[in-house]
């Protein structure tokens, strides 16, 4: 009985101030994460790597900008409610332990009470204030002296004159008390909202109450029984208060103090193990929290069910009103309380743990509101740095192949073309001739009808000028020779068609994909493109390129003699004229040299669209790789600086919103010991039982950062059988007193052993090729999150109470795009490319093949080809030479033994996909578990209590 009193005194010492200090000390941290989150944010936005869009979503919301930014800015704040001034009156009273109000009788509940502001100050001191805190003189408060000068507040100071009541100034005024109080001095403020002020509704008085302050609602009550009144006000007043809850508080005297006594006996016992120096909860403080709660709730039950002919209780009008709900008989105890709740009235007040409790999550919810607007905008950021890393090394590893797949597929085109122009030299000259003989009669026809443009023919048809007759005659042969060139060009362009549908539709996507990152280039090489393919359209047959050389020399020396002839008659130009024409240019037609002709355009003009495009192309390359240095220098920025720094700040504020919501892990005895932390085993945290703590304590940045990352990629992974489970963090800002790095515990779920200590006792072939299947799987599960583990071996596969295999220790773990080529793991488990600095996830079916070897080995001791090795620089250098683990027999068949060797392939590209490894790793655990039960044999009783080793 001793100790329970005892532990009944070491709660009454936390008392409201204490609580709303511990407040204060966790509104700083949350400040500071909310200050360095917005200059990490201002720092980013003027950084340039990142377009004004992207930048106008990392920003809170507006609601929960607004909850931040109240409750880093105001003061919490006690708002009292009540169902008469009399109620309010007792409350501040108990409170405060001293008559600070003057207790009236009924008839003053009548009058009219301005509201009341309680703040701390170094000696007691009243005034009369409006909203925007100009004093108000009143002429019977007498003076200074007189005023500083009581013990309970004057009762003038409160009380409106009935002459007054169409005075607004002083109906709305707000009486200011300032005292030296602990409770007041811890910051915390106290309002009495006004009673029957005619005009003022309880939402006008809520808004003016809560303004500038975070409120922590409580209605008082001392009648038997709420008045229609009451409940419209309690219903107005929830409407204001939306989720906030509201304490009610029953005020009245106890008819027998025997009764009250005994319930203020439960509350102390139920909270008699509390220990002060404990955080807001610890597990056994929900538990015994919890069984309180369910016996209220069957106490409330009882009161809430009224006996025949007897009037309901307040509490049972509160409860049907739905103001208040009662908890189940195996209800749990939430975090921050989300239902209205009523406690039973006590003398002390200040350390009723009532108060304190409801006042603490109150304070809660503020707190949890913040941390999780905070996290959210953090966990946005992180995934947004992800993704443009993703992007950025897309963008640098995709560039050069697209312009260098460009340049071999134009090649290509070009090649293609210039076969095909000398391939149909002499199927165009066969054309040409078919050609001209199928179309004679037609062009013939054609030239007949044709009538000229631009000149003057008598009515006769009769041209006296020799220009006008060369005129002519050139419109009839540039006739003749368009239908000629439009009909050859036609049957060359079909073959340049089939070229197009080959080349052209993928090419022409990859080079819009690279001249739309560049607006000076937009279209340069897409143009060089497009004329290589159009050159058999612009081919072009005139009489030269058409007609041989004699025919040529001939026809001017026609010309020559029949210009010079003396009394030359007119030219008649009819139909016949025409047609003769025509004619004599169709038998002058040379078809070699036609075709020569063409294809020699066609050559130089795709030579010139050849040239045309390697040198746009060569330009848009340098363009390239001038922007893709600027965007490996962000990706570097983004990897190495600003992900790191948010991603720390995502951990402290998840963290505080995870101490707000369980407190501080208690730990118990030593399970392990590590390289940076140690961990604890710990009886329960969060609902959780059996859980591990790993405290960290990072010694400097680097190590805060890469922890910070840990944290994120763990806690960003979704729930896995195959993966050991992240239950949530704490920072001990405590830790190692003033001057030292804060402690880091991690809470994850408590596993059994570990695979060296399961293959140290002597765990049969059968459960530890299942546990490499589990670890393939769960590996497989990082991959598809584009994550790489980079540190897979024995001692990071923990085994469950079943023997199955999870994978921990995401240490190294990091996305693709987010790595950095470091080189990090277990040397005998490192891959050669790991050495380069250039690998991807292959490097995890690297180590997964060492850690196969082991447990097909059935063994921990280092194969001997590595127990040779000298120092790491040797290992990793024989490694790089091709040494691999030595082949054991018998323990080793072929399936196994080929299984590894494919693994730990020295190139990446030859190694198998997990998928593949643990499908034929399926058929060796089929197998080996066959052969055991063939043999009679079962698995032993594995000892779970060998300790591990550090490999």
């Amino acid at each position: 009985m001793s100790s329970r009193r005892a532990g009944s005194s070491r709660t009454r010492g936390r008392d409201l101030a204490h609580e709303v200090k511990h407040f204060g000390g966790l509104t700083k941290h949350l400040k500071k994460i909310i200050f360095d989150s917005n200059h990490c944010l201002t720092e980013l936005k003027t950084s340039g790597h990142f377009d004004e869009e992207i930048m106008s979503t990392l920003v809170l919301p507006p609601e929960a900008d607004d909850v931040v930014g109240k409750v880093t800015k105001n003061p919490p704040a006690l708002v009292i409610f009540g169902q008469t001034y009399t109620s309010k009156a007792t409350l501040i009273n108990k409170i405060f332990r001293e008559d600070l109000f003057q207790i009236v009788d009924d008839s003053d509940n009548k009058k009219t009470w301005r509201a009341v502001h309680l703040k701390y100050g170094s000696q007691r001191n009243t005034r009369l204030t409006l909203t925007n805190s100009f004093e108000l003189l009143n002429e019977e408060s007498g003076s200074p002296v007189m005023r500083n000068s009581w013990t309970g507040i004057p009762r003038l100071e409160m009380l409106v004159k009935e002459e007054h009541h169409k005075d607004t100034c002083m109906l709305s005024a707000t009486t200011e008390a300032t005292l030296n109080h602990p409770l007041l001095q811890s910051k915390l403020q106290i309002l009495v909202t006004p009673h029957n002020c005619p005009g003022i509704a309880i939402s006008q008085a809520y808004n003016v109450c809560t303004n500038n302050v975070l409120p922590v609602l409580l209605y008082c009550f001392d009648k038997d029984e709420l008045s229609e009144d009451n409940l419209r006000d309690l219903q107005e007043l929830q409407n204001c208060a939306g989720t906030l809850p509201i304490l009610f508080v029953d005020c009245r005297e106890p008819s027998e103090p025997v009764v009250a006594n005994r319930e203020r006996r439960l509350v102390e016992d139920a909270n008699e193990d509390f220990d002060e120096d404990s955080a807001y909860d610890t597990d056994e403080r929900i538990e015994v929290e919890r069984e309180r709660h369910c016996g209220l709730g069957a106490r409330l039950r009882r009161r809430c069910r009224p006996t025949p002919n007897q009037r309901p209780s307040i509490t049972d009008q509160l409860f049907r009103a739905g103001f208040i709900n009662i908890p189940e008989e195996n209800g749990r105890i939430r975090g921050v309380l989300d239902v209205f709740t009523i406690v039973n009235q006590v003398e002390d007040l200040f350390n009723s743990i009532a108060i304190v409790q409801f006042i603490r999550r109150s304070l809660q919810y503020y707190l949890i509101r913040c941390c999780t607007a905070m996290h959210d905008l953090h966990q946005h950021c992180m995934n947004l740095f992800i993704t443009t890393a993703f992007d950025m090394q897309r963008d640098i590893l995709v560039t050069p192949k697209r312009i260098e797949y460009a340049r071999q597929r134009e090649n290509e085109l070009f090649d293609s073309l210039k076969d095909l122009t000398n391939q149909k030299q002499e199927q165009l000259r066969n054309l040409i001739q078919s050609t001209v003989a199928d179309m004679t009669e037609d062009l013939l026809e054609q030239a007949g009808n044709y009538r000229f443009t631009d000149l003057e023919v008598s009515h006769e048809g009769k041209i006296q000028s020799q220009k006008d007759i060369k005129r002519c005659t050139e419109q009839i042969q540039d006739l003749v020779l368009a239908r000629l060139n439009a009909c050859v060009v036609e049957k060359l362009i079909g073959s340049v068609e089939l070229l197009r549908e080959s080349f052209l539709g993928t090419l022409q996507r990859c080079l819009e994909s690279l001249e739309k990152i560049d607006g000076d280039l937009e279209t340069s090489t897409s143009v060089a493109l497009r004329q290589i393919l159009n050159a058999a359209y612009q081919v072009e047959v005139n009489v030269r390129t058409s007609s041989s050389v004699v025919r040529i020399i001939w026809e001017r020396m026609k010309e020559f003699f029949q210009s010079i002839k003396p009394f030359k008659t007119p030219t008649r130009v009819d139909t016949e004229w025409k047609r003769k024409v025509a004619q004599t240019m169709i038998n002058n037609l040379d078809e070699s040299k036609l075709a020569k002709s063409i294809c020699s355009q066609f050559r130089a003009r795709l030579n010139n669209s050849h040239e045309s495009f390697s040198t746009s192309l060569r330009q848009l390359e340098q363009k390239h790789s001038g922007r893709l240095e600027k965007t490996e220098e962000q990706r570097m920025k983004v990897r190495k600086v600003y992900a790191p720094r948010l991603a720390r700040l995502a951990l402290e504020s998840t963290s505080l919103r995870d101490m707000v919501l369980y407190g501080m892990p208690k730990l118990e005895r030593e399970i392990g010991r590590g390289q940076y932390g140690v961990v604890y085993s710990c009886r329960s945290w969060g609902g959780v039982t059996h859980c591990a703590v790993k405290s960290v304590v990072p010694p400097d940045d680097k190590h805060w950062n890469d922890l910070a990352m840990e944290f994120h990629y763990t806690r960003s992974i979704a729930e896995h059988d195959r993966i050991v489970a992240l239950i949530g963090s704490v920072i001990d800002h405590g830790y190692g007193g003033m001057g030292c790095s804060p402690a880091v515990l991690l809470l994850m779920e408590r596993m059994q052993r570990d695979l060296h200590t399961a293959i140290k006792a002597n765990m049969e072939l059968p459960e530890r090729l299942q546990v490499a299947l589990d670890v393939a799987e769960g590996v497989r599960y990082l991959h598809s999150l584009g994550l790489v583990h980079r540190d897979i071996k024995l001692k990071n596969v923990l085994l469950d109470k079943h023997d199955r295999g999870k994978i921990t220790d995401l240490g190294f773990c990091k996305p693709e795009a987010m790595m950095s080529g470091s080189i990090v793991g277990t040397p005998i488990h490192m891959a050669p490319e790991l050495f380069s600095g250039k690998y991807d996830n292959s490097v995890d079916t690297y180590a997964f093949g060492i850690l196969l070897w082991y447990v097909c080995a059935g063994h921990v001791k280092l194969p001997q080809a590595f127990e040779q090795c000298a120092n790491k620089d040797h290992l990793w250098t024989s490694v790089k030479k091709g040494v691999r683990p030595e082949r054991l027999r018998p323990q080793f068949d072929d399936a196994s033994w080929n299984l590894m060797k494919s693994c730990w392939a020295g190139e990446p590209c030859e190694r198998p996909l997990l998928g593949e490894v643990q499908s034929k790793l399926q058929d060796i655990y089929t197998k080996a578990k066959v052969k055991r039960d063939a043999e009679g044999g079962g698995p032993t009783q594995q000892n779970h209590t060998c300790r591990s080793d550090t490999l």
